[in-house]
C-alpha cells in the first residue's frame, strides 16, 4: 500500500522561521545578553517578510525570557543565545495564552473581595505576615530577582487575613494557574517594583481598615498583572497572506 498520501509535515509559520533566522544571527555574530537586535522595520526589510511576522517573533522571545522590548528602545538581548531548547516550547505558550485571561478572571473576582474582608478582620498577626512578605519581595527584587516568592507569600497572607474558610479553598483550587500567571507577570520590564508598590498600597488600605479601598487597590494590581505580552500575541494569525 502506497505511502504517497501520508500527512504532511506541517509548515512552520512565518514568525517560527524569523526566530530561526534570528536565532543564527545572534550565533553567527557572537551577540551577547544586553546587545541590541536590529529594528522590527529593518528586520522585516532584510528578511522579506512583514513586520506582523517579526512583532509576532520578538513577543514569542520576550515571553519565553530571551529578549527584552523596550518601548520606544529598540529589542535588547537578556541572554547570550537565543537557544530556546531551555525555555518553555511554543505549544505550552499556546495553551497557557487560551486560559490565562480565565484566570485572570477569577483572580479579579476572588482577590478583590478577599482584600475587603482582610481590612475588615485583620489581626496583627496578619499584618505582620504582610509586611514579612513584602519585606521578603523587597529584598529579592533588590538583588535583581523577580520578587516571585514574596508576591505568592503576600497574596496568601491577604487570604488567611480575610478569615474566609470557602474563599481561601477556592484559592486553593486555582493556585497552580495563579502561579503561572504571577510568574507570566512579573517576567515584564520593570515590573517587579510596580507590583511591589501596588502591594504596599493594598496593605496601607487593608492597615488603615479601608475594605472598600483594599478592594480597588486589589483591583487595579489584578487588572495590572493582566498586562501581560502573552495575550497580544496571535498564534493562530496565518500571516503568510500578509507577506504577498
Amino acid at each position: 500500500m502506497t505511502d504517497a498520501l501520508r500527512p504532511m509535515a506541517a509548515r512552520p509559520r512565518l514568525y517560527e522561521q524569523v526566530i530561526d533566522r534570528l536565532r543564527a544571527y545572534v550565533a553567527e555574530g557572537g551577540l551577547r545578553a544586553g546587545d541590541r537586535l536590529p529594528t522590527e522595520r529593518d528586520l522585516a526589510a532584510r528578511l522579506g517578510v512583514s513586520r506582523a511576522s517579526v512583532k509576532q517573533a520578538i513577543v514569542v522571545l520576550e515571553v519565553q525570557g530571551l529578549v527584552e522590548a523596550r518601548h520606544g528602545g529598540g529589542t535588547y538581548l537578556m541572554r547570550d543565545s537565543l537557544d530556546t531548547a531551555v525555555v518553555e516550547p511554543v505549544e505550552s505558550l499556546v495553551a497557557r495564552k487560551k486560559r490565562l485571561p480565565d484566570v485572570l478572571e477569577a483572580r479579579e473576582a476572588l482577590e478583590t473581595k478577599l482584600a475587603e474582608l482582610a481590612a475588615e478582620r485583620r489581626t496583627d498577626a496578619d499584618l505582620a505576615a504582610l509586611r514579612s512578605a513584602l519585606d521578603t519581595m523587597a529584598r529579592d527584587i533588590e538583588a535583581g530577582g523577580l520578587g516571585i516568592e514574596g508576591d505568592r507569600l503576600f497574596h496568601a497572607a491577604v487570604t488567611a487575613a480575610a478569615h474566609s474558610a470557602l474563599l481561601a479553598a477556592f484559592m486553593r483550587e486555582i493556585d497552580e494557574p495563579i502561579a503561572e500567571s504571577r510568574t507570566e507577570s512579573l517576567r515584564q520590564p520593570r515590573r517587579p517594583g510596580r507590583s511591589l508598590a501596588q502591594h504596599r498600597a493594598i496593605l496601607d488600605a487593608i492597615e488603615a481598615g479601608r475594605g472598600r479601598g483594599a478592594a480597588a487597590a486589589m483591583r487595579r494590581h489584578v487588572r495590572a498583572v493582566a498586562k501581560v505580552r502573552l495575550l497580544e500575541w496571535e498564534p493562530d494569525a496565518d500571516s503568510d497572506s500578509e507577506e504577498g
